[in-house]
């Protein structure tokens, strides 16, 4: 469900920051594009592979992106169960992490 929403923007929300958001469109497109298109995923950066964080560098600017899943305030009691489950997915620049 999390490559879902990251590639195809279906079955959550995806959220930029005001950071990625005063981009020049042609540099938010490649962002877009770049996190879509993610697969760079291992043991060390997705020890439990479920594929809801990564770093990556676009245009020379260092991006970050993580899949939180949310049941309105607090985090889903069932993480895997989409009735019960938003996923937010918030793209942002690394140093407003």
């Amino acid at each position: 469900m999390n490559d879902e929403l990251r590639r195809h923007g279906r079955g959550g929300l995806v959220l930029v920051t005001n950071g990625i958001a005063c981009l020049e469109p042609s540099t938010v497109r490649a962002i877009l594009d770049d996190v879509a298109a993610f697969d760079a995923f291992s043991p060390d950066n997705d020890p439990w592979n479920e594929h809801d964080c990564a770093a990556l560098t676009v245009k020379g600017i260092s991006i970050l992106w993580k899949i939180d899943d949310r049941q309105r305030q607090f985090h889903s009691p069932d993480p895997a169960d989409p009735k019960l489950t938003v996923r937010v997915l918030t793209i942002m620049l690394a140093e407003d992490y």
